[in-house]
């Protein structure tokens, strides 16, 4: 599956922008979906997953309450809406795809995925 992540841009602290990841000719539905962000200097993280089935979300502790990831119900593009946003929320976002045996499960470690889409860039300055 090729994904494409894109939403990126430059935002003020505080404020809000929403990722998404797309596959074209895909059902997302069929994969667990995970975003992870690199920051300069940085080794890359995970943020969050949804699982292929049921949509259970897991999250990073350090994210939990600000981002939130979700899929649409068609199959289409999966979303990570990031709200308060702070400077150290800047990196490059990546979005992977992987189907694991059980299709309730996701993690948010990277050596899980095979598939990655090009990152977007997130910058959160004033």
């Amino acid at each position: 599956v090729q994904l494409q992540a894109s939403g990126g841009g430059l935002v003020q602290p505080g404020g809000s922008l929403r990722l998404s990841c797309a596959a074209t000719r895909y059902d997302l539905r069929d994969v667990a979906i995970a975003w992870f962000r690199q920051a300069p200097g940085k080794e890359r993280e995970g943020v969050a997953c949804i699982s292929s089935m049921d949509g259970i979300a897991r999250y990073r502790d350090s994210v939990k309450g600000r981002l939130t990831i979700s899929r649409d119900n068609a199959g289409g593009p999966v979303w990570l809406q990031m709200n308060s946003l702070n400077p150290e929320d800047t990196a490059v976002y990546y979005c992977a795809a992987r189907r694991f045996a059980r299709p309730s499960f996701c993690t948010i470690d990277s050596g899980d995925y095979r598939n990655w889409g090009q990152g977007t860039l997130v910058t959160v300055s004033s």
